[in-house]
């Protein structure tokens, strides 16, 4: 009798029955890493033309353990805790009247900035646990401030927050096309975490469970920072 011939194929192992453990373990921690972005809807070319992606915050920072990092967890997973407090640039828009507003009127309080739009499909998920969260926290230590960027004026944000039942949030919008780009935001709905003194000291990028337990250690947490 002849010898007997082993065909190896290409890309498989030389040992018959070796595991292809390695290879579902790298495809499991792939997945995993992936479902830590949250849906949010990204800039076009144009500023106003929206295409679904996923955020970019699979890689944990650092300082995650530390300060309000570490309340980046459960449902606040993606908030992302600043190292320092960031100054950030004026920020204007109108309310519902038509009424010019600055947030440094704001100061002395936590506030909780969110940007959206009405073009935002993850904007329309989020904002019923916003409008929660400012029920629960609402006061003279925190405000809850949502901001349109819609070019069209008050009219659609108005509609929106009406058709989704919001009953505490306020209508504000900023239609210059200047805001977002001036907080280094590309995507909607992102959430900045600013303190008494007007300094930013996190963000979250994509729609989140606003009225978690989490979410309301998170801002009690900045609350009970008196710095």
């Amino acid at each position: 009798m002849g010898k007997t011939q082993t065909i190896k194929t290409p890309g498989t192992s030389k040992t018959p029955g070796t595991s292809r453990m390695p290879v579902i373990a790298v495809a499991a921690a792939l997945t995993a890493a992936a479902a830590l972005g949250a849906v949010y809807v990204n800039f076009g070319g144009d500023g106003n033309v929206a295409v679904s992606e996923k955020t970019p915050s699979g890689k944990l920072p650092g300082y995650r353990s530390k300060g309000l990092g570490a309340y980046s967890v459960g449902e606040m997973i993606t908030f992302v805790a600043a190292a320092e407090p960031k100054d950030l640039p004026e920020i204007e828009f109108i309310d519902g009247d038509g009424a010019n507003l600055s947030l440094s009127e704001w100061r002395g309080k936590v506030v909780l900035l969110n940007l959206w739009a009405t073009w935002c499909a993850p904007c329309r998920k989020e904002m019923p646990m916003l409008d929660e969260l400012k029920a629960e926290l609402g006061g003279d230590q925190f405000d809850l401030v949502a901001v349109s960027i819609d070019r069209g004026g008050l009219e659609k944000p108005r509609q929106f927050l009406k058709e989704i039942g919001v009953k505490h949030l306020k209508l504000y919008n900023n239609n210059s096309g200047k805001l977002a780009p001036s907080l280094k935001v590309f995507g909607m709905p992102t959430t900045l975490l600013i303190n008494r003194q007007g300094k930013e000291v996190g963000r979250l990028v994509g729609a989140a469970e606003w009225d978690s337990k989490e979410a309301l250690a998170l801002i009690n947490a900045a609350i009970a920072d008196k710095g």
